[in-house]
């Protein structure tokens, strides 16, 4: 079951500052993480062009996919980017991750969440989506999607109706199974009658946290992922230190949290997706394939940021090797 992503396009900029006093100008407080316009984007690239960057593909759909690749599975990326250095930065990083790239450009500046960091440590970050969310159902094509079996999408792209409803349509048409996370509460709460109606209808696996499925369901996990179940093939609800909750027909299990004491959270919901849609792909079973997803989330909480550094994927697979023997 080869997998393919739709997400939001953005490219994570580390910019070290020589000092604050170009902040005002950008018109961001230090130490508040907001969304930003063009303008101030606009800002940004010019202000600070010449200070050290570190930059990372970015966006939760492209963790998953990135990690799909990392442990062997086929896997590509439905995006939108800009026509600038940066946009054609993130078509390279994904092709040498292994993914896939199916990217739709568009004049201005691609997507990216700027994170400043001041002499003292204190981050101020700035997020400017771009053309990210813009993509039209028309422009992902059949002949996009055939080359997959399953699709994956992210919560956030339902500000975009029309694409979500549209691509699942099609998926669906074409044979594929649809897989959706939830991304986040608020955006559970913001699009709920919108949800409600596509969830039943053509979600074939739904991905949530404990907060998202409550505020769904209005139930605690445990009887959250019941009822989610009822709705679609397979229903995970990821519960943070105490491992995850799959259920599927009259089938429910549990499995434990992997890794030690979390360094930085970011980036576990997408890897165990990643580990859980990998297992799909492959055939194995839904216990087997849970495992995996908390394998994988239990090493990138153990890093800074929300990849897995090259040099642990060789130990990884010695381990997903022992969960499929």
């Amino acid at each position: 079951m080869n997998t393919i992503g739709l997400g939001n396009a953005l490219v994570d900029v580390l910019l070290r500052l020589e000092s604050e006093d170009a902040l005002p100008g950008i018109g961001i407080k230090r130490g508040a993480m907001d969304m930003i316009d063009r303008a101030q984007m606009h800002a940004i690239r010019t202000t600070l062009a010449g200070l050290p960057r570190t930059q990372t593909p970015g966006g939760s759909v492209s963790n998953t996919m990135r990690a799909i690749a990392a442990l062997g599975g086929k896997a590509g990326f439905i995006g939108k980017i800009g026509d600038d250095e940066v946009g054609r930065f993130y078509e390279e990083a994904l092709r040498d991750a292994g993914v896939t790239p199916c990217l739709f450009r568009t004049e201005g500046y691609t997507g990216s969440c700027t994170v400043m960091i001041s002499p003292d440590g204190e981050r101020t970050m700035g997020t400017y989506l771009g053309p990210a969310p813009e993509i039209s159902p028309d422009e992902i094509s059949d002949e996009i999607l055939r080359d997959y079996h399953c699709i994956y999408i992210e919560g956030y792209l339902l500000v975009n109706e029309p694409l979500v409803c549209g691509t699942m349509e099609k998926a669906k048409r074409l044979g594929l199974k649809v897989a959706l996370d939830l991304s986040n509460f608020n955006i559970v709460n913001a699009f709920r009658e919108r949800l409600e109606a596509l969830i039943p209808r053509y979600v074939d696996i739904l991905f949530s946290n404990e907060s998202e499925a409550e505020a769904y369901t209005g139930k605690r996990a445990e009887e959250a992922v019941r009822e989610l179940s009822r709705m679609v093939e397979v229903s995970v609800v990821t519960i943070g230190k105490e491992g995850a909750l799959v259920g599927s027909g009259d089938q429910f299990f549990s499995v434990p949290a992997e890794g030690g004491k979390p360094v930085d959270t970011t980036g576990a919901g997408d890897h165990f997706a990643a580990g859980f849609l990998y297992g799909r792909s492959i055939g194995t079973t839904l216990e087997r394939s849970a495992r995996l997803g908390s394998l994988l989330a239990g090493y990138v909480i153990g890093e800074v940021g929300p990849l897995i550094p090259a040099e642990k994927w060789e130990q990884i697979k010695l381990k997903v090797a022992d969960i499929l023997d």
